[in-house]
């Protein structure tokens, strides 16, 4: 009986292990998906077969937590990517393009002013010869050459132009008033977009900028307003006295300099103009300036003498810095027409002549000029003075230039 018993004993403890291992099975196998291991549940963990099902979602971050998407120009939040998965032949939204820039109102119509004599001269007799004409005469283009001498354009520059709408009008290409007026503003933006732009200031040495022109065309007046600008765009500007012959030129320049707050370089009455511009180049680059500008006396371009003169100043910068001067201006008058011309043909050929500032261009009707200075001589103009104060003096821009004299105003479109 002990055996038996003993038997017993020894079965009954074999099942009593093996309900317990079946109970410990079936409560791994119901435990929670926080409760498995890491790794088996790591993303990073491969997939032991293709139908393998996905992993529960983590739930989403806190608000505090969430990466914050970067915002675009403007200053609005990006617009959320639509919901669902991406397909790979899903097309692409071709870009934007940005907005071309316009130009403000405002200044064309400050521009638009400052032609308004030139508009009503050359400009509206143009127009003339072209209102109510459906188809185009060659004929008429005698007319436009009439009109064209008698602004001051200059004969070269006419006969240039002409000689091209004549092509275009042999070719069939001009067959009503908008085709030549279209050809006109053409022929003008590519005579005067010859290059240009403002003063290009220098980051290592000051930069140096000659002004020349003959007695009365506003140079120093010109000076005052550069001063101003380049003043007001945060540049250090120095002024070189330079006109010691008229004492009242060298009171006009520290008034500008008094004005704008900028350094004023003079020597004695009668003083050598060149020891002037010497003295004022090394005071500038001591003293760590951007701009000098340097004035000079008016002189007659057909006196040789003073002509020298002129180039002697012109050396004399250049010793004192290398390479200067950067700029050479030359100021003309626009209401002195042709001669404005021959004054800068003249000063071209003593002088390496960077470019052009048309002054009282608001006075004058004959404000082609500006076209037979750019195509004759090859010089591109710079600055345009549109009036007394110093914000008329303008960059000289072909595009708004053309556009400004040839284009219609707000009001003439209203009344078209």
């Amino acid at each position: 009986m002990t055996t038996v018993a003993i038997v017993i004993a020894l079965v009954v403890v074999a099942v009593t292990v093996l309900l317990l291992a079946r109970g410990r099975g079936a409560a791994q196998l119901q435990a929670p998906p926080a409760a498995r291991s890491l790794e088996a549940v790591s993303p990073s963990s491969p997939k032991t077969s293709p139908t393998a099902t996905k992993p529960e979602s983590a739930p989403p971050p806190p608000e505090a937590e969430r990466p914050r998407r970067p915002l675009p120009t403007g200053g609005a939040l990006a617009p959320e990517p639509a919901a669902g998965p991406a397909t790979a032949h899903e097309p692409k939204s071709p870009p934007v393009a940005a907005p071309a820039p316009t130009r403000a109102p405002k200044d064309m119509a400050v521009l638009r002013k400052g032609l308004a004599a030139t508009r009503g001269g050359f400009i509206a007799r143009l127009t003339a010869l072209f209102q109510g004409k459906k188809e185009i005469d060659p004929a008429i283009l005698e007319q436009v050459e009439e009109v064209m001498l008698a602004s001051d354009v200059g004969p070269k520059t006419t006969q240039a132009i002409l000689g091209r709408l004549r092509e275009a009008l042999q070719r069939n290409e001009l067959r009503d008033a908008d085709a030549v007026w279209a050809a006109l503003r053409a022929e003008a933006t590519r005579i005067l977009g010859i290059g240009g732009g403002p003063i290009r200031i220098s980051s290592a040495t000051p930069t140096v900028v000659l002004m020349v022109g003959v007695n009365g065309v506003g140079k120093t007046t010109t000076i005052g307003k550069l001063a101003t600008r380049y003043n007001a765009a945060g540049k250090k500007v120095v002024l070189a006295a330079g006109d010691t012959f008229r004492a009242a030129a060298v009171q006009q320049l520290e008034v500008w300099g008094r004005r704008v707050g900028a350094e004023v370089v003079r020597g004695k009455e009668g003083a050598d103009p060149g020891a002037v511009a010497f003295d004022a180049t090394t005071q500038a680059k001591a003293s760590g300036a951007d701009l000098l500008l340097v004035d000079t006396a008016g002189r007659l371009h057909t006196k040789a003498p003073l002509m020298d003169e002129i180039k002697k100043v012109r050396k004399t910068i250049a010793k004192a810095l290398d390479g200067a001067p950067h700029e050479t201006f030359l100021v003309l008058d626009a209401t002195t027409g042709q001669n404005a011309l021959t004054q800068a043909a003249m000063f071209k050929e003593a002088l390496d002549l960077t470019g052009i500032v048309l002054t009282k261009l608001d006075g004058t009707a004959k404000g082609g000029i500006v076209l037979g200075i750019c195509d004759e001589l090859g010089v591109p103009v710079r600055y345009v003075g549109l009036g007394e104060r110093a914000e008329d003096l303008r960059e000289f821009d072909a595009e708004d230039f053309v556009e400004a004299l040839f284009g219609k105003g707000e009001e003439e479109s209203a009344a078209a």
